[in-house]
């Protein structure tokens, strides 16, 4: 069923954030009503991209400018469709929650996703740009801890320069043409506000070496707003990138860079959801190379990727999740052994491993694969090469390093506390596993939703020759992995890579202002001591001088005036009536004497 009026998903889950603070705190402790009122939205979104029609809905007039809330096509309804699902299995996973502000930032951010998916002119996605920026800051602020809020104040600094860079490209544009539109833009005639527009898109899509924010920041966020945060930002970038800049050799390059950068640094982590936030990056990196690359194929693959990549990462977060949540840290060289305490956290880590390694009978085969194939049928031999290589560096990080020394780790059992999950975090996870090997077993389930006609043959992922590929790479990952254990063997070591720039950058900023602020300081302080601070004395002195001599003589002066006269009046005071009548006579008499005289 199909329907011409379009229910903007945004309006449901700003409808959502507007009402939680107003529901009263006995109803809000009931966790089947918490529950129930946070999937309306989700529901209400996935019912829209599921029976709207493609067209335009939801125009504004507002200051000249027609803003274009409903662009519905088939790009933009594959992403609305996986966001709507994530956003579903997020509010199960998180449904015990009770704190408000997740749900309040959880939808603020989601609602921006949704708007710039379904922007239809540039200026429309900024505003949406920057509510998911101050939505993620806050769900990064939600963990409540020391180092949550120092990450929240770097990565809303990132996003901040990004959405300037953003701002600066539309104007720009806007000044060249006199419009806002948000259209294809051909590499070969490019201008300087096409620049900065793409900078500001792939400040987002944490392209290297703009991403220092990403594995700054996911690790630190809340158990459950990390698990919206590696769903919405990067992938609402990798949409706007091939929405406008398909085909752009710049990006082709960079994603596979990203690809291979990200795992190297992954397999040296320590931190399980830190490994999780560099393969962010790798992936991504299929997904801006397969763009950047801009044949059919390629496109679909990046496209697909997104898709499958939501679910599974997703699933990740939800497992590390699980596992912070229950024993307190996600640190690798303090676990081991879980695989006795939590076995259905296990499997359902395992699912999602599996599928970011692209094993057949998963989604990430099915994905990742697509756009390495068509890399190579564009003849970009190196390019697909790159990935290939990345994807060994996937299994041996998330399919065997992490499980391994979390869950095995050569111990026989977990000795520490393990504290029970919710229910509701098994039922997330198991969603979102069967969603993985649903994709994975029957890929026309996504495949049906592709944006792009490829005319000649289709991709087929099962053919023998791919799986045979398939198993021969994770074959030769696990020998890797096992030649390769000693080096990378967790420690408790905090990596920066490119950070260690950004953060020297801000110390050697910081000193350029505070020397001449000091400087300027202490001259002050010289000059207050030899000269204001003399002058104060002085100033001191003659007010001293002036509340004796000033005020002290007329107030004491008055008190002895007034004191004078009440010792006269209480001599006169003699209680004898002849001295009475003596002194009323005389006064009689000097007032008679007066008025005789001067009359």
């Amino acid at each position: 069923m199909e329907t011409s009026v379009f229910y903007h998903p945004s309006m449901a889950f700003l409808a959502l954030a507007l009402l939680v603070p107003f529901v009263p705190a006995a109803l809000w402790k009931n966790k089947a009503f918490r529950g129930g009122l946070a999937l309306l939205a989700p529901l209400i979104a996935l019912y829209s991209i599921f029976t709207v029609t493609p067209g335009m809905y939801g125009a504004l007039e507002y200051l000249d400018q027609t803003l274009v809330l409903g662009r519905v096509d088939k790009l933009s309804i594959v992403f609305g469709q996986v966001f709507a699902v994530i956003a579903f299995i997020g509010c199960i996973y998180g449904m015990h929650v009770e704190d408000r502000g997740h749900y309040v930032a959880g939808s603020l951010y989601v609602a921006g996703g949704f708007g710039c998916v379904f922007a239809g002119d540039l200026l429309t996605v900024f505003l949406f740009w920057e509510l998911m920026s101050i939505g993620s800051t806050f769900l990064i602020w939600q963990a409540r801890t020391r180092e949550s809020v120092g990450a929240g104040f770097r990565y809303f600094l990132y996003h901040t320069v990004g959405g300037l860079f953003l701002l600066a490209g539309l104007l720009l544009k806007y000044k060249a043409t006199g419009s806002f539109a948000f259209v294809g833009v051909n590499p070969a005639e490019a201008h300087l506000y096409d620049w900065l527009i793409l900078i500001g898109f792939c400040v987002n899509a944490a392209v290297v070496p703009l991403h220092a924010w990403l594995p700054d920041a996911y690790p630190r966020a809340s158990v459950c707003g990390a698990v919206y945060m590696c769903a919405f930002t990067t992938k609402t970038a990798v949409y706007v990138l091939a929405r406008g800049f398909a085909g752009w050799e710049v990006l082709a390059v960079a994603g596979t860079c990203m690809a291979v950068f990200g795992v190297l640094y992954a397999c040296i982590e320590n931190n399980a959801r830190r490994i999780l936030s560099y393969h962010i990056v790798s992936q991504v990196g299929y997904m801006v190379a397969g763009i950047g690359i801009g044949t059919a194929m390629t496109l679909n693959g990046a496209v697909a990727h997104a898709y499958a990549h939501i679910l599974y990462k997703g699933l990740l977060f939800m497992g590390t999740g699980a596992i912070l949540y229950s024993v307190g840290t996600a640190k690798l060289d303090k676990l081991g052994g879980l695989a006795y305490r939590l076995p259905w956290v296990m499997v359902w880590y395992m699912v999602a491993a599996l599928s970011i390694s692209g094993m057949p009978l998963f989604n990430g085969f099915i994905s990742k694969t697509m756009t390495i194939a068509g890399a190579a049928e564009a003849h970009r031999t190196i390019l697909a090469l790159g990935m290939e290589v990345a994807a060994v560096g996937t299994f041996i990080s998330v399919g065997i390093k992490l499980p391994y020394f979390a869950f095995w780790g050569g111990k026989k059992e977990y000795t520490g506390e393990v504290k029970p999950l919710p229910f509701n975090m098994y039922v997330g996870m198991a969603l979102c596993g069967l969603l993985c090997i649903a994709q994975g077993v029957y890929p026309h389930m996504l495949y049906q939703y592709l944006p792009m006609e490829i005319e000649g043959h289709h991709f087929v992922p099962w053919t023998i020759d791919k799986v045979i590929n398939a198993g021969l790479l994770l074959g030769f990952s696990g020998l890797a992995f096992y030649l390769t254990r000693e080096i990378i063997t967790p420690h408790a070591k905090l990596n920066l890579d490119f950070d260690w720039f950004y953060r020297l950058i801000g110390r050697v900023t910081m000193r350029a202002i505070c020397w001449p602020v000091s400087k300027v300081d202490d001259v002050w302080t010289e000059v207050y001591r030899t000269v204001g601070l003399r002058a104060l004395l002085g100033m001191g002195d003659g007010t001293s001088w002036f509340d004796k001599k000033g005020i002290d003589t007329v107030v004491d002066g008055s008190a002895y005036t007034v004191r004078n006269i009440g010792r006269l009046g209480a001599k006169a005071q003699t209680a004898n009536l002849q001295d009475y009548l003596a002194l009323a006579a005389v006064l009689g008499l000097g007032i008679f004497a007066l008025v005789w005289y001067f009359g």
